[in-house]
């Protein structure tokens, strides 16, 4: 598995990346990398943003693991750690001074399973609508002492995401990070313009 380098929109060009901090957003299952794009103008402006392509091919898009044969919140964990790993190596072929996630849904997920992966390796992330993938991590331990920084923000009618899920994660993140959580009211399986405000104040704090 992994990312395809051609298909990534860049907020800037590559002559003017260098020296600057890196935040990747992630898509959620079905889409596309133009579907968080189109945030951009909203996100900080210190960062270079780059949008990937989901790797696999699934359900009229793209997504980080299949929901064929899965419960949905709580996919095997060796394909959410796969997605992972796609996305870390990569990151092995670029350059920039820090890199935060923003990861909706499916996105969330890899991108709270890449922060268990390489505890030292993000300033900040922030996970939408999504959730933790089940059972512990060889890097949870590091992560709880580290503490990174992290966005959590969910709908009150979110039908996407079981409630499993939801608990599972809102245990697991205040053990492993510096959370700021916000649960929105009467938001469903998307992103808010309030939610987006605040995401956007939590990242500009953290990438600099």
């Amino acid at each position: 598995m992994k990312i395809d380098p051609d298909v990534v929109l860049w907020s800037a060009p590559e002559r003017e990346r260098a020296g600057r901090p890196l935040l990747v957003l992630l898509h959620g299952y079905g889409s596309h990398e133009g579907d968080l794009f189109g945030l951009s103008p909203r996100l900080p402006l210190a960062p270079v943003i780059a949008s990937v392509r989901a790797p696999l091919p699934e359900n009229g898009g793209n997504a980080w693991f299949t929901l064929r044969g899965s419960t949905p919140g709580d996919p095997p964990k060796a394909n959410v750690e796969a997605a992972a790993d796609a996305l870390l190596e990569w990151l092995d072929t670029l350059d920039y001074t820090s890199v935060g996630l923003l990861g909706f849904s499916q996105g969330a997920a890899v991108a709270l399973q890449s922060l268990r992966h390489a505890p030292t390796r993000f300033a900040a992330a922030a996970a939408l609508s999504g959730f933790v993938a089940s059972g512990d991590h060889p890097g949870d331990a590091q992560l709880a002492e580290l503490k990174p920084p992290v966005f959590y923000g969910r709908g009150t009618v979110d039908s996407i995401i079981t409630d499993d899920a939801v608990a599972r994660t809102e245990a697991w993140i205040p053990g492993h990070t510096t959370d700021t959580s916000r649960i929105y009211e009467d938001l469903a399986h998307s992103i808010s313009s309030d939610e987006l405000t605040d995401v956007a104040a939590f990242l500009g704090q953290h990438l600099r």
